[in-house]
């Protein structure tokens, strides 16, 4: 199978390089600039390629090359003139930008404000001087200033965010203010709060938003209520691998300082009882906002029961947590998830059923059809309804990606401009990075993105196209069927585009594509067009009238269509489980990608040769080898990874962890640990770091052994709530014990000693490896591989001078920021 897809890209390469070679031989006579052909006797020089006949084959091939590569050039030359002329280098605008704002953000450290400053200053006037017959100069210089823009942009943001995160796990009692609420229909309740108090202990460096999970009928706050309750609160979790999504970045910037539930039903503070905050008119604006919109969902979610309403509830007001895990496995594996965000598609639809449908009732008007330009009305009447649709919308990155792109779109009509175009897309780009350059890194902007360019791109393809005239498709009877397949036609060719275009990103941040997602798209694009949208617009325009539940039934109808296409499509097994990309694969990837969507001219056939290029060295050079033990950043969860499954320490291990690492080594079986018989050998007392005594530790030790002697290789054998023990294919045994009284026995008897607990020390006597929750805090999580010269370690993070990450150097007790001293041992942030 992989020498067939490498041969299928050597081929698609092979074609690419062909037509670009074709244009770039392609003879042309082109009269200069402000002359015509007939009368003139001033031409530019046309580029003449003469085919080899028998006497030029004698030529020495060290004379023809640098003939070849002269005419190459000079070709290369012309096309990027055209595509200059075009304005098409104006749309990389955007690529130069949000590679500065990612290259500070992937840095090892922050850049000094002052010379980011200074470089942009310098770079900004050397542009303004520069000579504008240097066009390539003028480029180049521009380029790299909005590389510099982009990273003094990064830095404000960082800065502007000023996110306290908490530095580790703690149980205290919270009181807060609810700034947003979602249910999931069973009972359990996601806020998030604005932090006014902590107590019990009081935390040194409380953060000042949280979310935090409640459960209960007494559990139903409304937005703006002050509630209080006993909670366990944790940091915003980091890479579950190195080179994985770290959460705690898009925390950071997104203000969420950690995360939590409550121990019990919270309860509500009287709001002249309780501690009282300044607030200004924007939040207060903000809250009314996010309560109309809790508002909106209940209201839906009350008509349209189960999943269904919860469906429908997120497609206008982007609340998920009600959809059921079935229902939502279903629509990722089927391909179908981005239906839920509300994204291009959503508000694409929304827009233009809302214009069609307005510019066609003004038509029905005379005297405003012949007196006012209806299609600027309908247009303006169409932004005034998106931009109601992105405020309750929550927000996300998607919708504002999408609310610009059609804001822009609609303007563009006020002017009589194109509003299909890559200018369009390049601008919103321009917009959304200078606002929000974070969402550079984020999966729902890049794969939003690389949609939408693909799309256009393709459009413009297609609007550019020779047609001829064929009268048979024009007969009265044949024109519907033509309309038809049409319509299909193109639901296919968006589907197709769409699928592939955001393939590359699907796989770097999630590891997975979906294979039968094209089927799926083709099944429920109509419903979704002609049924769900348009029911949708209309009850949300009756809906202050209390006239929606006929329209959100009809809404129900469509999706119930939609999740039974769904859970048909997943029953296929169609996911299909990649692992991790190289970085240079990525990045090489998508240059080639932009330069394919972006460009006009034959050159865009080198991104698609810079993509078949990289993914055939993927192919046939050998991948990384995996690790053989992975270990989780609060060292509770640990895996011996084998050829066709993981081992790790846990029954039952959390899904939010081991998913991500089933997916990333593409290992999809679990072997659970073997329980020993018998009780654990615990200490008296609570205290899990009360000493054994010596018999204990002896007996505790003699347990370990026997149970590796007698262990299967790679495969954990544990007794409950103290210590699990496997011995590795190399001979090395590994310990992971969760209750600190066992470290003696546990170093005595592992090469490797892994532990949640905090420990003062990082080291065994024994000269074991040990692994403690503060220096595990400090690594994050960490892969190890054994080789001939040793043990490797690849750890999550190298340094903590990020903003996002120097939570994890906070020594409470001092009060301070250190990376190299150990603290006591706690598991408490207080």
């Amino acid at each position: 199978m992989p020498d067939l897809i490498g041969g299928c890209i050597l081929a698609a390469f092979a074609a690419g390089l062909g037509r670009f070679m074709q244009e770039l031989t392609t003879v042309e006579l082109r009269p200069e600039a402000g002359e015509g052909l007939a009368g003139s006797s001033r031409f530019s020089p046309p580029v003449v390629v003469t085919r080899p006949t028998r006497t030029q084959s004698a030529t020495p091939l060290r004379h023809r090359l640098p003939a070849a590569a002269s005419q190459l050039l000079r070709a290369g030359m012309r096309m990027l003139g055209e595509e200059a002329d075009h304005g098409r280098l104006l749309l990389f605008s955007p690529v130069f930008l949000g590679a500065g704002s990612a290259v500070w953000f992937l840095a090892a450290s922050d850049f000094p404000l002052v010379a980011s400053l200074l470089c942009l200053s310098a770079l900004t006037v050397a542009v303004l001087i520069a000579s504008r017959s240097r066009a390539a100069v003028r480029a180049t210089l521009l380029g790299l200033s909005l590389v510099a823009c982009g990273m003094v942009t990064a830095q404000f943001e960082s800065r502007r965010a000023s996110t306290v995160i908490l530095d580790s796990a703690v149980t205290t009692t919270v009181t807060g203010r609810v700034e947003r609420r979602e249910g999931d229909g069973r009972g359990r309740w996601r806020y998030i709060l604005t932090v006014t108090g902590t107590e019990a202990p009081q935390v040194k460096r409380p953060p000042e938003r949280i979310t935090a999970i409640a459960r209960g009928a007494d559990a139903a706050f409304e937005i703006g209520d002050i509630i209080t309750g006993r909670a366990r609160l944790t940091p915003p979790a980091g890479p579950a691998l190195p080179e994985l999504n770290d959460f705690s970045f898009g925390a950071y910037f997104d203000g969420i300082g950690a995360n939590g539930f409550f121990y019990g039903a919270p309860t509500k503070v009287d709001a002249q009882v309780g501690p009282q905050a300044a607030r200004s008119t924007a939040e207060t604006l903000l809250e009314g906002l996010y309560r109309l919109r809790s508002g909106i969902g209940d209201r839906i979610r009350s008509i349209l029961p189960g999943d269904t309403g919860a469906f429908a509830a997120a497609l206008v007001t982007d609340e998920r947590r009600a959809i059921s895990n079935e229902t939502t496995e279903a629509l990722r594996q089927s391909g179908l998830a981005h239906i839920i965000a509300i994204s291009g598609l959503n508000m694409a639809l929304s827009a233009g059923i809302f214009f069609v449908g307005f510019r066609m009732l003004l038509s029905l008007i005379p005297g405003i059809a012949e007196a006012y330009p209806t299609k600027k009305i309908a247009a303006a009447g169409a932004l005034i309804a998106v931009t109601a649709y992105f405020l309750i919308s929550g927000f996300a990155v998607s919708a504002e990606r999408a609310f610009i792109m059609m804001a822009i779109m609609l303007i563009a009509v006020f002017f009589d401009r194109p509003s299909i175009s890559l200018r369009n897309v390049a601008l919103s780009a321009l917009v959304i990075i200078a606002i929000s350059p974070s969402e550079v890194l984020g999966p729902s902007f890049q794969m939003s993105f690389a949609a939408t360019l693909a799309l256009v791109s393709g459009y413009q393809l297609w609007k550019d196209r020779r047609v001829r005239e064929n009268a048979f498709l024009k007969l009265p009877v044949i024109r519907p069927f033509v309309t038809v397949a049409g319509f299909f036609g193109g639901v296919f060719l968006t589907s197709l585009i769409g699928g592939l275009s955001t393939a590359l990103f699907s796989i770097e941040h999630f590891h997975r594509l979906t294979a039968y997602g094209l089927p799926a798209n083709l099944a429920t694009m109509p419903i979704i067009s002609f049924i769900i949208m348009p029911a949708g617009l209309l009850a949300m325009l009756l809906m202050p009238f209390g006239l929606d539940v006929l329209p959100w039934k009809v809404v129900g109808f469509g999706l119930d269509l939609v999740i039974a296409v769904a859970k048909t499509v997943s029953g296929w097994d169609g996911n299909i489980d990649v692992g991790r990309l190289p970085a240079w694969y990525f990045a090489v990837a998508v240059a080639g990608f932009l330069l394919l969507t972006l460009l006009r001219t034959r050159l865009r056939h080198v991104g698609t040769s810079i993509i078949a290029v990289a993914t055939l060295i993927l192919l046939l050079l050998p991948g990384p080898r995996p690790p053989d033990l992975v270990i989780s950043e609060d060292g509770s969860l640990v895996a011996v990874v084998e050829a066709a499954a993981m081992a790790s320490n846990r029954e039952r291990p959390p899904d939010f962890i081991f998913d991500q690492w089933q997916r990333a080594l593409v290992l999809p079986r679990h072997d659970p640990p073997k329980m020993l018989d018998g009780p654990a050998i615990s200490p008296e007392g609570e205290d899990r770091r009360v000493r054994l005594s010596r018999d204990q530790q002896n007996e505790a030790r003699t347990a370990m052994r026997t149970a590796t002697a007698a262990g299967d290789t790679n495969r954990f054998s544990c007794v409950k709530k103290a210590w699990c023990i496997s011995r590795l294919g190399n001979g090395q045994v590994v310990t992971v014990i969760d209750n600190a009284a066992y470290l003696g026995p546990a170093c005595d008897a592992a090469d490797i000693v892994v532990t949640s607990v905090r420990l003062r020390f990082n080291s065994c006597r024994s000269g074991a490896t040990l692994f403690t929750g503060e220096t595990l805090r400090r690594t994050g999580s960490i892969e190890l591989r054994f080789t001939d010269t040793g043990l490797e370690v690849a750890t999550a993070f190298d340094a903590l001078s990020r903003p996002w990450m120097r939570h994890r150097a906070y020594d409470w007790r001092s009060n301070s920021f250190t990376e190299s001293s150990l603290a006591n041992v706690s598991d408490s942030g207080e």
